[in-house]
């Protein structure tokens, strides 16, 4: 077949790009057309995404995309932000970082009203006080004008849609983050909403991934599945349905894909999330702090004036002495930008284990952490879905953090399976490439993704060592 090109904007917390996958057939290859940040910027104490920067870029990035003659682009991005659109379409304001401190006490407020156990029976997500759920009922209780004057709401990847095309919609697999959407029937969870005085008029109709949208200077946009876990866990290049799936980054998102959403008592006891996936899949997984801590770590230690890259911090944990301080991860004290390191320290200190006395100590302890929280979280998921896990794929920027790696099979005696590097910009490509009936089927896909020689094998080492550490989640 003739080579063809389709067009990958992935958009992450720390950055975006927009990339060229190129595809003939038999392989995929991927070209990198244009690289930016993804500035965070405070005004009047409220953290803001500077989404008008992200749209240039993205056009610069299209424009250099053109000579391939591409045949459809498509739209990833994190989850759980949102805009907010007047009648004319016009955006009201800057949207809000999730991390902003807006939500604090929001949940509270919500289960108030509707009960903790009912939220969680009408969506099947995870209670986060970032989910967008949260966000806007930080307005609702502020009685923000916002939302008097809102027609529209669009989460990021919608939004950026919506300037791509005109369409005003709402793509399922990022809708189902949301913490607003009904897994059983697929539609807006508008009674719970209305409960909470969130108003139902403003959401837009939900449509899958594969979707074709419109045009964008001629050139098709359809939605892949524009949550970019969702991209991320079609491209898991898996040859066995017994496996766990680790998006790493960033966030750690650890989880089984299945046929349907579990929303059992069990599960809302686990406070797992059900997430929609591809081709009709749901993904059953936890949210985990993930790399962040070892970046606000380096960032930390860079306003002090000691530079160091990721690799450099791995050879100091390396040199470490293993397992002697292992801390909650998801403590809430990780989520906000601040001093990680003291964080840690104060952490191991309070709870009674050795305090880190070096860069290493403190880098080696956040790593061992995710993995035995990997471990725990990777057994609870199995006791719910009554599946069993035989192989640990990990895809994500996360999978060059190889000490992380082997400490995750080591921490929970399965074999790991690193890569694509590039998953999340894959599985938007393979889904755009479905769409165009290029590719048949998601199975055609990963059969595709695990000849292609991006993986790496890790065997669990030294396994007993990690047992003595019982991780509860």
């Amino acid at each position: 077949m003739a080579r063809k090109t389709v067009l990958a904007v992935d958009l992450g917390a720390e950055s975006g790009r927009v990339m060229a996958v190129h595809f003939d057939g038999a392989r995929l290859d991927l070209e990198e057309l244009h690289r930016f940040t993804n500035p965070v910027t405070t005004v009047r104490g409220t953290m803001h995404w500077d989404i008008l920067h992200l749209w240039r870029n993205i056009q610069q990035g299209i424009e250099h995309g053109k000579k391939h003659q591409p045949v459809s682009v498509g739209v990833d991005t994190w989850a759980i932000d949102f805009g907010l659109l007047d009648g004319r379409g016009s955006l009201i304001a800057n949207p809000v970082c999730y991390r902003d401190s807006r939500t604090n006490g929001m949940m509270e407020t919500a289960f108030a009203k509707v009960p903790q156990r009912e939220i969680f029976e009408q969506t099947g997500i995870q209670f986060m006080p970032i989910n967008t759920l949260y966000q806007l009922l930080s307005l609702v209780e502020a009685k923000s004008p916002l939302l008097d004057v809102a027609q529209t709401f669009l989460t990021i990847p919608d939004l950026l849609n919506f300037w791509l095309t005109g369409v005003q919609v709402g793509e399922f697999t990022n809708a189902t983050t949301t913490q607003m959407l009904n897994p059983r029937t697929g539609q807006w969870a508008s009674d719970m909403l209305s409960r909470l005085g969130i108003p139902t008029r403003i959401l837009p109709e939900i449509v899958p991934p594969g979707t074709k949208l419109g045009t964008y200077d001629g050139i098709p946009v359809i939605a892949p599945a524009t949550h970019d876990t969702g991209s991320a866990v079609a491209a898991v290049p898996t040859q066995n349905a017994h496996y766990a799936y680790i998006s790493s980054g960033t966030w750690s998102l650890v989880g089984l894909e299945i046929g349907q959403a579990v929303i059992t008592d069990e599960a809302f006891a686990a406070n797992v999330t059900n997430e929609g996936g591809v081709a009709g899949t749901y993904r059953l997984l936890k949210n985990v702090m993930g790399l962040w801590i070892v970046q606000q770590c380096r960032a930390t230690w860079l306003a002090q004036g000691r530079e160091y890259s990721y690799a450099e911090l791995v050879g100091l944990a390396k040199q470490a002495a293993p397992l002697r301080s292992i801390v909650d991860v998801d403590d809430g004290r990780f989520l906000a930008p601040g001093d990680h390191p003291q964080h840690i320290r104060d952490w191991c200190a309070e709870h009674h284990q050795p305090v880190p006395d070096s860069i290493g100590a403190v880098v080696r302890c956040v790593l061992e952490s995710l993995a035995l929280k990997y471990r725990a979280i990777i057994e609870r998921l199995q006791a719910i879905a009554r599946q069993t896990v035989e192989v640990i794929h990990i895809v994500g920027g996360g999978t060059q953090n190889e000490l992380l790696n082997q400490f995750t099979a080591d921490a929970t005696g399965i074999p790991v399976v690193t890569g694509p590097i590039e998953a999340t910009v894959l599985g938007n490509a393979v889904v755009q490439l479905m769409a165009q009936g290029e590719i048949g089927s998601l199975q055609e896909a990963r059969q595709l993704l695990a000849t292609m020689g991006l993986t790496k094998l890790y065997t669990p080492q030294n396994t007993g060592d990690w047992q003595r550490f019982a991780y509860k989640n």
